[in-house]
């Protein structure tokens, strides 16, 4: 009886380690493809709204140059 409570007592379960391990290293996968797609978001935003800003421009309504 004292080996099967040593046994259960004696330490974590290498079982659970491993699966610890493995879910912090997804974890860490995790947060830098959301930091990778946080940049690529933020890049295409830029662009999109230096496309907007150009567009909003409409040449054929030109002032006519003071002389």
């Amino acid at each position: 009886m004292a080996k099967a409570l040593l046994g259960y007592v004696g330490g974590p379960d290498p079982r659970m380690l491993f699966e610890m391990r493995r879910l912090q290293q997804r974890v860490q996968e995790l947060e830098s493809e959301l930091l990778r797609m946080q940049a690529e978001n933020d890049a295409l935003t830029a662009v999109a709204d230096e496309h907007s800003l150009l567009n909003s421009i409409d040449l054929d309504q030109r002032e006519p140059a003071l002389t």
